[in-house]
């Protein structure tokens, strides 16, 4: 396991988007926005039974995550890792109500009872941030 960088840290306690990858059966990549949250040194997030990704993890429990810091897009990190803990849905709809508010200010709006809360524990682990400033021209 790799501890987390200050810097890395500081991304996944931020109202960051991460993108989480997982395999699909025969390899490629599939890539999806998520909320996401640290548990020590593991990153903790939750999706529903039966999703594309929860599929994909069960089957392969090597996942991959890229976060970009939300005011500073030059600041980004790069993990990957392995799913070594799946819990039952009290876990991940707390989880969900912890992420809610930091993502939107409020608890998540429903509580289905074929949520998973996933525990990643991370291998490798790179932090990277550009000289550049963010000041995008309107098309």
């Amino acid at each position: 396991m790799a501890p987390l960088p200050d810097d890395v840290r500081a991304l996944f306690e931020g109202a960051n988007f991460a993108h989480l990858a997982t395999l699909m059966p025969d390899g490629a990549p599939h890539s999806v926005a998520i909320w996401a949250g640290l548990e020590g040194d593991n990153v903790v997030f939750f999706t529903q039974e039966g999703s594309l990704k929860a599929n994909n993890m069960q089957r392969d429990a090597r996942v991959a995550f890229s976060i970009t810091d939300h005011d500073d897009p030059y600041r980004t990190a790069q993990l990957r890792g392995e799913v070594v803990e799946v819990r039952d849905a009290e876990a991940a709809n707390e989880l969900a109500d912890q992420l809610g508010v930091k993502y939107t200010g409020e608890p998540f709006p429903y509580k289905p009872p074929t949520s998973r809360l996933y525990v990643v524990a991370v291998h490798k682990v790179r932090f990277n941030q550009l000289p550049f400033e963010h000041r995008p021209t309107a098309a």
